[in-house]
């Protein structure tokens, strides 16, 4: 049997936990990066909500735009040296960023292109990282690997949001901006230090970047499992959106107390990713994206709460569980994804997975508030946790989703 300790052996590994330091240090610069862009830009002059949705929009358009690319990039090159160049290119944004706003210079073409530049990188790190975890990370502990990378991302997210909200209150959001820089070129140092031997590509003449992406694509829909999930996350990340990004906020001010109360919510999720790592670390089903769908479901609970109208505490606590579910669903998916795809093929496939799952999301921030005036936020909430619902059951019809076995469960190491 698995024990704590035997987990936290991974940590004796020089290289893991380079890469450890490095997700997590990454993971908080980009927990102080929206907080910081956000006040930075609303406290210049003439700044207005619309500049602000300019930068933000410049930012997200690339990162969507170069993902497929970016898989390319990282299936080719050695994915210790993309995700190095990213760090860096994201330091640069911010410290450009930072740097304008400081000195007063404020263009917002430049903002916006600054922004891009981070966008860019963005695109290159997720499916970087997804194909270096198993050349870092025995066959044997992945699981395990994939849920410390998750402990260090979801306290980072928890310490930035924090963090960053203070730095801006103590300083200002020009100096947390550059901090944010900062922590990127640290990363970006952490990574240079992992010194990777390349991974094997497969042998052949030079192929263009269109070839390699019908490729990808070739390995992404020749796996029933992966595609009706990503089909899923696509509806379930639009619902997820409209209520988080819209519905639940309105909704908290019309009736549960305000922002506090709606912080109080998303505590209780964060804390509950926290608390999902531990129990990743624990369980090994056999069906391991059958499990990981079935723990979508709960996701539903704070939005039919929340549309009833129940009390805080219940919402709150339906957050967490929402958080636990979502962070052992997110180290199951990712571990079968790198144990099932080959090694050269890994980024592009993770690069479709991300394209798909987050294409609908703007579409539901876009509709929330009109829903939210003709039938109401309650109804809208509600009508989110029963897309959430619909859509997870209708991936439980596929049979590769529900009979895929993983390997027998990874034995006891010291």
């Amino acid at each position: 049997m698995r024990t704590f300790l035997g987990d936290l052996g991974l940590l004796r590994d020089r290289r893991f936990t380079l890469l450890l330091s490095a997700r997590t240090i990454s993971m908080l610069g980009s927990s102080f990066a929206p907080v910081a862009l956000a006040f930075g830009i609303l406290e210049l002059p003439g700044a207005t909500a619309t500049t602000l949705s300019v930068v933000l929009t410049a930012e997200a358009l690339p990162m969507v735009l170069f993902m497929l690319f970016g898989g390319v990039l990282a299936d080719r090159l050695p994915r210790q040296r993309v995700m190095m160049v990213g760090e860096w290119v994201n330091a640069l944004a911010f410290f450009a960023l930072g740097a304008m706003m400081l000195s007063g210079w404020t263009p917002l073409f430049g903002m916006a292109t600054a922004a891009a530049c981070s966008g860019v990188a963005m695109a290159v790190l997720y499916p970087a990282l997804t194909g270096i975890i198993p050349e870092v990370v025995p066959a044997d502990r992945l699981q395990t690997g994939n849920a410390l990378l998750g402990l260090g991302a979801n306290v980072s997210r928890v310490a930035g949001a924090v963090l960053g909200g203070g730095t801006v209150v103590l300083v200002g959001g020009g100096w947390a901006l550059a901090v944010s820089g900062a922590l990127f070129a640290v990363a970006g140092l952490l990574l240079a230090a992992l010194r990777l031997t390349p991974a094997e590509r497969a042998s052949g003449p030079a192929q263009s970047v269109l070839s390699d992406l019908r490729e990808g694509w070739r390995e992404f829909s020749s796996r029933q499992w992966i595609w009706v999930v990503v089909a899923q996350f696509s509806v379930l990340v639009m619902a997820l959106q409209a209520g988080h990004g819209v519905l639940g906020p309105l909704m908290a001010k019309e009736s549960l107390g305000g922002a506090p109360a709606w912080s109080a919510f998303l505590a209780g999720e964060a804390i509950g990713t926290i608390a999902g790592v531990f129990v990743s670390l624990r369980v090994r089903p056999r069906r391991p994206i059958l499990v990981g769908t079935l723990l979508c479901l709960p996701s539903a609970l704070p939005y039919f709460l929340l549309g009833a109208e129940a009390p805080l505490w219940a919402s709150v606590l339906a957050a967490f569980g929402l958080g636990v579910c979502f962070d052992v669903f997110g180290v199951l998916w990712q571990t079968t994804m790198q144990r099932e795809v080959p090694a050269e093929s890994l980024s592009r496939v993770a690069s479709y997975d991300a394209l798909g799952s987050l294409m609908f999301g703007p579409l539901g921030l876009l509709l929330a508030a009109p829903a939210a005036a003709v039938i109401g936020p309650q109804a809208a909430l509600t009508a989110c946790g029963v897309l959430i619902v619909l859509s997870t059951c209708a991936a439980l019809l596929s049979p590769a989703v529900r009979n895929l076995r993983a390997p027998m469960p990874e034995p006891v190491s010291s």
